[in-house]
């Protein structure tokens, strides 16, 4: 191409020009290289790298992805005061074993030969040494053989006109009827599954170790009968949700194989904190469309925190709602880029994205000191006023003078990009001291499921899939109120199938139970 403008002139200065114009494009083509470099690093590192993104502290290295001067603005890196408390020596040795486990004492004394001296006499025991070891004694499953005794009347001898005279117990009402599980048994099944992520296929080849011929599928149908039977219970987390002051949502994707037409579903969770006491709910849907937390917060008012997911769009425009975003997500875009960089795991990393990363720890520090001085939501809504807003000043003028530089379509440019898109939403944390700056609470609920998930990749069918939604709500609900599963679950199963009334249901939620109701005799 270059030899076929040469021929058609001889200007020197329109040569110069060509020449320069394809200087200019191999430039570009070399910023274009270094995009899908760092976008090969990022994918890279997401498949294989570690996914924590806890920052380690390392050796200062410059950050290689734009030759871009920094701006005469002030940054987040000057020296920060340090306190180092005084040393404490840790003691050294094994902590002791819980009190509240049973003891069984074993005596290892002399042989009588033994205890006779040199001189002649017999030794006296002058005391004892004691040390602990801790044993293990595998689950003991038993059968509970129901006997109902019969009574007649011998005198009438069943010939009444009024009916037969004969007379028996009557058997407590079950959570599944004529069935062979007790409380007992559907807890351990379920809190195998849905807390320790054992799929109903490994808790069969247990079973099956012991001699007990128990299926997944009749596994799967206890599920999804207590499905039916928890119905009322969901209904009231959902309105003890939606009285809370601040809501947080989360959604994640979920396989169902037999949901008609769809390839991926999806798992919505729900938290709020009526009373400050937590409250989860899992709701399994087709779809990702804002439609579904829309019809959740059908007449809410109040605060609602998500991540930047366009389906959460729709609560900009609802006046009784205000939308808060969340730091978490915008810092990981630039923590990404470090480690694009090669810069993963170090505590202060350098360049555009290290900076961005300074002036958001600064405003974590502040939620850490205030967490630890456990200031009320009046008192920290001020200290934000104070420190956090002056920080958030600062970002937004850096962040703001930084988007003019950088490439869109890198990935620091797609992490300011979504900070700024996001900025109104993430710093209204700002205007109320019961928000926390990030939607780390629902993501903390949701991790279980997720973690879950990989162990049984699918569900088989709609309904299967919602009787978990069911189940982790329980038992998430349960762990946020500080409740063992198990113990919870054969609690609300043994007498769930008694509850008549309104309050009857309430007063079995997780959290409002008695701790002190749970049969959990370690306790």
């Amino acid at each position: 191409m270059i030899t076929q403008d040469y021929k058609a002139t001889n200007d020197v200065e329109k040569l110069k020009n060509i020449i320069f114009s394809y200087a200019e494009k191999e430039k570009g083509y070399e910023s274009q290289i270094r995009i899908l470099q760092e976008q090969i690093k990022c994918l890279t590192d997401k498949i294989y790298g570690r996914k924590s993104e806890k920052i380690l502290n390392s050796s200062y290295q410059q950050l290689p992805l734009f030759d871009i001067p920094e701006p005469e603005l002030p940054i987040a890196d000057e020296p920060e005061e340090i306190t180092i408390p005084a040393h404490k020596r840790k003691k050294c040795g094994r902590k002791p074993l819980p009190e509240n486990l049973p003891r069984i004492e074993v005596i290892h004394d002399l042989k009588e030969q033994d205890k006779l001296c040199k001189c002649g006499c017999i030794k006296s025991r002058i005391g004892e040494e004691i040390s602990e070891q801790l044993d293990y004694i595998p689950a003991r499953v038993q059968v509970i053989k129901n006997i109902r005794y019969k009574y007649a009347c011998k005198n009438c001898e069943g010939t009444e006109d009024d009916g037969p005279t004969v007379s028996i117990a009557r058997m407590p009402e079950q959570i599944i009827p004529k069935s062979i599980a007790t409380p007992g048994l559907l807890a351990h099944i379920l809190t195998a599954k849905f807390a320790d992520a054992l799929p109903f296929y490994r808790q069969e080849k247990q079973f099956a170790r012991i001699g007990i011929e128990l299926p997944r599928s009749t596994m799967c149908n206890w599920t999804m009968k207590i499905l039916d039977s928890c119905e009322i219970i969901l209904d009231i987390i959902k309105e003890d949700i939606l009285k809370s002051h601040v809501i947080n949502i989360d959604e994640t994707p979920v396989k169902v194989l037999k949901e008609h037409g769809r390839s991926k579903s999806y798992m919505w969770v729900f938290k709020g904190t009526p009373k400050s006491k937590p409250v989860i709910l899992y709701q399994y849907h087709p779809s990702r469309a804002g439609d579904v937390p829309a019809e959740f917060l059908k007449n809410y008012k109040g605060i609602v925190q998500t991540d930047g997911y366009s389906g959460y769009k729709f609560l900009e425009s609802n006046k009784d709602i205000m939308h808060v975003g969340c730091w978490v997500h915008a810092r990981r875009k630039f923590v990404d880029v470090t480690k694009a960089a090669g810069n993963k795991g170090k505590k202060n990393p350098p360049g555009n994205a290290g900076t961005a990363l300074k002036y958001i720890s600064k405003l974590y520090k502040i939620e850490n000191q205030a967490r630890d001085q456990n200031l009320s939501p009046d008192k920290l809504y001020t200290t934000r006023q104070s420190e956090a807003v002056p920080i958030l000043k600062e970002f937004k003028k850096w962040i703001d003078y930084k988007v003019e530089q950088v490439p869109p379509t890198s990935l620091l440019g797609k992490a300011i990009n979504y900070t700024l898109n996001e900025w109104q939403r993430l710093i209204r944390y700002t205007e109320d001291g019961h928000i926390a700056p990030d939607n780390n609470t629902v993501e903390n609920a949701i991790r279980p499921f997720v973690i879950g998930r990989k162990n049984w990749l699918f569900s088989d069918t709609p309904k299967g899939a919602k009787a978990s939604a069911a189940i982790y709500s329980l038992i998430e609900t349960a762990k946020a109120n500080d409740l063992e599963p198990y113990w919870y679950l054969k609690y609300l199963f043994k007498h769930l199938p008694e509850a008549m009334t309104k309050d009857d249901f309430m007063a079995l939620l997780p959290q409002n139970i008695d701790k002190s109701l749970l049969e959990n005799p370690l306790i």
